[in-house]
């Protein structure tokens, strides 16, 4: 973890959320192959076994209340499992007009389905293999030992899609902060000017802050101590799934909705949009405790 909060160091220094694109292209071709990679491992073990283990009724459990809270857990990953929501508005900013509209609606449809369908394919070839005894990490939860090389490589996949996809949701935040910054501090040169390092005449210079260097510096240092304090993944991913999901994906599009096509209240549209709206929120705040209970749980233990 340490190592990997030393690259993000490194790889945070990237000016800005456009700057990204060369490592989103790398990030999102790693993924790919991993999920390609677990697919076929599991495909492959499904076949040996002879026969498809698992069944519609999951992991049992003699306690009812025991069985509850894994699936509010479930809930809150399943609600990450869609996190280019939280930078739509950025990635939408990248565009020009007047093909914008048009462009961020295809991308959208295309990066659901093909998400949707890669995440199928793992749980779902993942499940049918090991069953009630499915790791949480189908290349680095011990389901799987050999070919170790092609194990190898997912993993290292794995790590390099992490660290572009940490670097692509944290410019948003880099950006807003800094920007606040500058307002505080307009007339600090030392902090608002930027510097062109130049290493060597056949690369191109570098451009840096120290107002980028000390924030962000500091933002890694702090989010790798506490992915240190809580390294349980699920349980982590399923809170801020919980936490992200409702306002970002349901109530935010929803209310805008509302507000651009003027629609007037005790409409039968506004009171189904509105009703989608507060039931997605009480099924989310269940993800939200289960995925607490859960945290708390794996610290504790």
């Amino acid at each position: 973890m340490i190592i990997f909060g030393v690259v993000q160091v490194l790889l945070s220094q990237i000016p800005d959320f456009r700057s990204t694109k060369w490592l989103c292209v790398v990030a999102a071709f790693m993924s790919l192959t991993y999920s390609l990679i677990g697919s076929g491992l599991s495909l492959e073990k499904v076949i040996d076994n002879g026969e498809i283990k698992g069944g519609i009724g999951g992991w049992p459990s003699p306690n009812a209340v025991k069985k509850v809270w894994p699936v509010a857990q479930a809930l809150g990953n399943i609600a990450f499992a869609f996190p280019f929501s939280i930078i739509i508005l950025e990635i939408q900013d990248t565009l020009k007009e007047p093909t914008e509209k048009a462009t961020m609606k295809k991308a959208s449809i295309m990066a659901v389905c093909i998400s949707t369908f890669f995440y199928l394919c793992c749980g779902g070839l993942g499940y049918a293999a090991f069953g009630t005894e499915t790791p949480e990490n189908l290349l680095a939860g011990f389901g799987f030992y050999e070919p170790y090389w092609l194990l190898d490589f997912a993993n290292v996949c794995i790590a390099v899609q992490l660290c572009g996809g940490y670097q692509v949701f944290s410019q948003p935040l880099y950006a807003i902060t800094e920007k606040l910054l500058l307002k505080k501090l307009p007339q600090n040169h030392f902090f608002v000017r930027d510097y062109n390092l130049k290493l060597n005449k056949h690369l191109p210079a570098f451009r840096f802050s120290f107002l980028r260097v000390i924030f962000r510096t500091t933002y890694v240092a702090i989010i790798t101590g506490i992915a240190i304090l809580f390294p349980y993944f699920n349980q982590v991913v399923g809170v801020a799934g919980a936490i992200t999901f409702w306002p970002i994906v349901v109530y935010f599009p929803v209310e805008m909705y509302l507000k651009q096509k003027r629609i007037e209240s005790w409409t039968t549209k506004k009171i189904l949009l509105r009703t989608y709206s507060y039931v997605c929120l009480v099924v989310i705040l269940f993800a939200l405790v289960g995925s607490i209970r859960g945290l708390i749980i794996a610290r504790l233990s």
